[in-house]
């Protein structure tokens, strides 16, 4: 797969968060102001073909120290075959470029089990974003 980072999504790129999180998990909103250019670094992974297969972004806000993560998203067909974690790794790897020495994300409780592999742990009580539980995780980077 080939990696790059920008700071906007291309209308594939979206494609894939939409396919991800509207199409198959109902949620109605995806897209919010850390979308709109320069408010994000956006990571994406292309198949040999140039077909955008995962994306990522990163953001602070204002607190150069911690970073969020998150729309970690991965093309169906590719799911379970490490580009999760792969991408993810890439978004930490930048953000501790960055001088981050803490990444929070807010995970979907049904996906927590991978982030605690990854390394993050919960944070606080369970909320709901639209109709999914939530919960807070970070991770302290070293």
């Amino acid at each position: 797969m080939n990696f790059t980072h920008c700071d906007h999504l291309t209308p594939d790129e979206a494609n894939l968060r939409v396919d991800v999180f509207v199409v198959e998990q109902k949620f109605s909103v995806e897209f919010d102001e850390f979308d709109e250019p320069n408010r994000a670094e956006h990571f994406v992974f292309r198949d040999e073909s140039g077909r955008c297969s995962a994306v990522c972004r990163a953001y602070t806000e204002g607190d150069p120290n911690e970073w969020h993560v998150g729309r970690i998203a991965v093309a169906k067909h590719l799911r379970g075959k490490g580009c999760g974690r792969e991408i993810l790794s890439v978004a930490e790897d930048f953000c501790r470029s960055q001088g981050a020495e803490r990444i929070a994300l807010s995970a979907q409780v049904r996906a927590s089990a991978f982030y605690e592999k990854c390394g993050y742990s919960a944070e606080g009580e369970i909320y709901f974003d639209e109709y999914c539980e939530h919960i807070k995780m970070a991770k302290t980077l070293n």
